[in-house]
This record gives structure tokens, sequence and C-alpha cells, in this order.
């Protein structure tokens, strides 16, 4: 089994790696493999809306990571996301490569168990957190909690290991996702069928 990691910091070990770095170590002694991938620190093309996606299952922007990261969570069981804190969101760049890598494409990423975490100095841990759980549950996959909001506090990666609760909550966090892995798992070895899916209606409010 294999979880992915997207390290959407624009520092590559900065403060957020060192809370993905905490969830994979644990993963990591479970026997979950991880992969940890970087957003970068240069400009992210935000999503245009052309609806390329729709037809090739990938971003028609190729300049950047979204569409190796498409991939590599096609071939993954698990997904969490981490995002520093910028002025009470997630970071723009984050944000930006999630609407290109889900729109047109969350189809391919169906039932498999997702999770993100924050990472703060401070103050705007918990709207960040609800933010980026609206890719996944917006996409049928089940969202992977812990023992309180996914968050750690500090202003450099020392500052965030002396979180302790905060760590302690990352690594809870992987239990829980070793956790829902080996269940699926299970379900699909007796048989357990996938949800059925109804065709999407949408309701638009202006007619």
């Amino acid at each position: 089994m294999k979880v992915l990691l997207l390290n959407g910091s624009p520092y590559k070990n900065g403060c957020t790696h060192t809370a993905l770095s905490e969830i994979a170590a644990e993963l990591n002694r479970l026997g979950i493999e991880t992969q940890e991938l970087w957003v970068g620190n240069k400009p992210i093309r935000s999503c245009i809306g052309c609806g390329g996606c729709f037809q090739e299952k990938k971003c028609v922007f190729t300049d950047d990571g979204v569409n190796e990261c498409s991939q590599a969570l096609q071939n993954a069981d698990g997904f969490i996301v981490g995002a520093p804190v910028h002025y009470a969101g997630p970071a723009g760049a984050c944000t930006a490569f999630l609407d290109r890598l889900f729109y047109g494409k969350s189809s391919l990423y169906a039932y498999k168990p997702a999770a993100a975490i924050v990472s703060c100095r401070r103050g705007g841990a918990s709207a960040s957190f609800d933010r980026l759980n609206k890719y996944f549950t917006i996409s049928s996959m089940p969202v992977v909690s812990s023992q309180y909001w996914n968050s750690v506090h500090g202003n450099t990666p020392d500052e965030v290991r002396q979180d302790l609760e905060g760590m302690q909550t990352m690594r809870t966090l992987a239990r829980n996702m070793a956790w829902m892995l080996r269940c699926i798992q299970a379900g699909k070895d007796a048989g357990v069928p996938l949800p059925e899916k109804e065709k999407r209606v949408s309701t638009n409010y202006i007619r």
C-alpha cells in the first residue's frame, strides 16, 4: 500500500514538510510506503476553466507538477495534502495546484482515503483545514481524521517539533490512515463492491 503526500509549501524542507515527515515515518513503521511531492516555489498557473481536462484527463498546462501528481495519485492508495497558512487560508500556490489537480479529474481519485494537514505560526489553521477538505468531499474520497484538527504550530521546523500535541496528531492521523487502507483492502478481498453511483444531477439556481 502507498500514500502520496503533497507538500504545498514554497519551502521544500520547512514546517509543512516537518509535519508530513512525522506522518510518513509512522506510515513507514506500519508497513505503508510513502511518496512526497513538492509543489515547488515557482509560479503555478490557476485553472482557466478551458475544459481540456475533461477530454484528456490531464491538465493542458504541462510546465509544473500537476499532471505528475495526478498520475502519482491514481497509482496511490491514499492521499495527504499539507499546506502552510497564509492570510488565514492555505497557500495560494497550493490551492491553484489542487484546483487543477481535481478539476475534470476527480473521478479518477474516488474512494481513495484522503486527509489534509496545515501548518501555521499562530492563527487561521481551522479555516485552512476546512478549505482543503473541500477537495475530498466533492470527490467521493473518504476523509481520514485524527484526535484533533490536523494542524501544527511553529515558525520554524524546530518549533513545529516542539508542538507535541500537533506532532502526536500527525502520528495518530498516520495510524488512522493505515487502518482505513487495511479495512478497504479487507473489504475488497471479501468481495464488497464499491458504492453504486447514480447519474450526476446538476441543479442550477438560475435557469
